[in-house]
């Protein structure tokens, strides 16, 4: 049986994944700031942080379906976050202030590059144990 790990089909799982833990992070916030009372800041970082676990789960099982362990692969999700996100601001800040661009403008087009490098640094660096060559060999030669 050939496996479901198409690049079409990782890309399109990614999208999905970033609109449902998008909506949850939301949702988290706006509850935490409405039920909870805290400020924008601490219910920003609460939303983030569980839309980031939200993300980093479904994307490990379902988009990557990757079967290599936790803590090194969250690790370097992290990572990919924060490169991520440094793409995302740079661009946010280059068509904001260089260019003259609307910031709402610049805000949304900031989520193609976040995305992008998002997706391939979780495809090659993240999520490692979802390519053929590496199932067999490399989950056997540590322990869990």
């Amino acid at each position: 049986m050939k496996p479901d790990t198409g690049l079409p089909l990782q890309f399109a799982r990614f999208v999905v994944v970033g609109a449902f833990n998008t909506g949850i992070g939301l949702a988290c916030i706006f509850a935490a700031k409405a039920l909870l009372g805290w400020g924008d800041l601490a219910a920003n970082i609460g939303g983030y942080g569980v839309g980031l676990i939200t993300s980093f789960a479904l994307n490990r099982t379902w988009t990557f379906r990757d079967r290599g362990r936790i803590s090194p692969a969250l690790l370097r999700f992290l990572g990919a976050f924060l490169l991520a996100y440094l793409a995302n601001l740079a661009t946010v800040f280059a068509l904001r202030d260089l260019a003259g661009v609307d910031s709402y403008v610049a805000q949304a087009a900031g989520v193609v590059p976040y995305t992008a490098v998002f997706f391939i640094a979780s495809r090659a660096f993240v999520f490692l144990n979802h390519r053929p060559s590496q199932t067999a060999s490399s989950t056997n030669d540590s322990p869990g």
